[in-house]
């Protein structure tokens, strides 16, 4: 995208700006620090051992759907906000500022393949997200392949519709979700549906992971019956395509929030505590990584509103753009992370101190969707043409 059509801001203007800054003061108000460590953090011994999922608020799930923010992702015509991507990157980094436990970010990845689709019945489904529906994404493979087009359930037709087979890993918010947005392969076709949670012959599986904020499933798909009105789309690959930039940049933003918490929080700690009589901000072996983090978290962020930016300018560019920016969030992310426990000194690895829920949220996102080697090298793959294929040029 030139210069000449960026917009100013990236086009994040006064309207995003006000959400932006409603959210934060509501996620302040509604749950800081103290209230998400009492939430999800009490005790120390892991809650899959007794058979728990990480805790969340439903009732602070009532409120954020009354803001309208579940339907940030839905236009305005079928009852949501219809708010640009820069908004919405705007939002979503405040809520990985409070590692909000919610099923938000999940319910607005489906919203956008489901916009993706521009189909009656996905449009159908993003009414339902409008007014709190929640949602996940039900489309990748256990191999763990974050390519659109690879797929772990197959199906099969049966009269006007199908009859869906295997399964999809590693799904966001699993225990959360009234609908799942997934793909099957049916011949040569990659269908996109959508398909109730409580469907006979769905079953999840609760997967072991370290993020308090969130939970993920394996979801598990045995002759269940899909009637041609759940068909989202019968070109999920390209839908998928099409709303991957926007995908990632979630992501991204989520990444850039749970950042500049952690940025934040040890700046602070390195200015109270101190050492042979100078805060431990004095010192060059903590102020420099610091500096360094703040320059890697602002290299993200604007890499991640240029992405944003992108998407909503329509440019062809979205996906490299997108790549970009989780690559760097994601590199960010590991930098601050293992910054921030190492500057808390002898409490930064303990379970008293709060770094430890953001650092998780952390781990979790820069994995999700691709990390950073996974972006740069798509982004080869893109700009350069695959590595084995440039050789073999070369050789030739």
């Amino acid at each position: 995208m030139s210069k000449a059509t960026t917009p100013p801001g990236f086009g994040f203007g006064e309207d995003e700006e006000m959400l932006r800054d409603l959210a934060r003061k509501f996620l302040d108000e509604k749950l800081p620090v103290e209230a998400l460590r009492k939430l999800v953090a009490e005790a120390p011994e892991p809650v899959y051992d007794h058979g728990q999922r990480p805790p969340w608020a439903p009732g602070l799930w009532k409120q954020i759907v009354e803001l309208g923010w579940a339907g940030l992702a839905v236009e305005e015509a079928d009852g949501g906000a219809g708010i640009s991507m820069a908004g919405i990157a705007g939002l979503v980094e405040e809520v990985g500022r409070h590692a909000l436990p919610s099923p938000l970010i999940s319910t607005l990845s489906a919203a956008l393949v489901l916009r993706s689709a521009a189909s009656a019945p996905g449009r159908e489904q993003l009414r339902r997200i409008a007014l709190g529906t929640t949602a996940a994404l039900a489309i990748t493979p256990a191999s763990g392949s974050w390519e659109p087009g690879d797929c772990g359930i197959t199906g099969t037709r049966q009269g006007d519709g199908y009859l869906l087979n295997g399964s999809a890993h590693f799904v966001q918010d699993a225990f959360k979700a009234d609908f799942f947005v997934g793909t099957a392969r049916v011949d040569d076709e990659l269908l996109l549906f959508a398909l109730p949670s409580e469907a006979e012959g769905v079953s999840l599986e609760q997967d072991h992971i370290h993020d308090l904020t969130r939970d993920q499933g394996t979801l598990r798909l045995s002759d269940v019956r899909l009637s041609a009105k759940d068909v989202v789309s019968p070109n999920g690959e390209e839908v998928l395509q099409r709303a991957w930039p926007g995908l990632l940049v979630l992501v991204s933003a989520d990444l850039c929030g749970t950042s500049e918490w952690q940025l934040q929080t040890t700046v602070e700690y390195a200015k109270n505590r101190k050492q042979f009589d100078h805060p431990l901000g004095f010192f060059q072996a903590v102020k420099h990584p610091l500096v360094n983090a703040m320059v890697e978290i602002d290299r993200a962020r604007s890499l991640l509103y240029h992405a944003a930016c992108c998407i909503d300018m329509g440019s062809p560019e979205s996906l490299e753009a997108a790549c970009m920016a989780k690559s760097a969030a994601s590199d960010a992310g590991a930098f601050i992370s293992d910054r921030s426990v190492q500057l808390h000194g002898g409490i930064g690895f303990t379970w008293e101190c709060d770094v430890h829920i953001y650092f998780k949220r952390s781990m979790h996102n820069q994995a999700l969707l691709g990390d950073g080697v996974h972006q740069r090298r798509k982004l080869a793959d893109r700009l350069i043409g695959p590595i084995g294929a440039t050789v073999e040029n070369e050789t030739a």
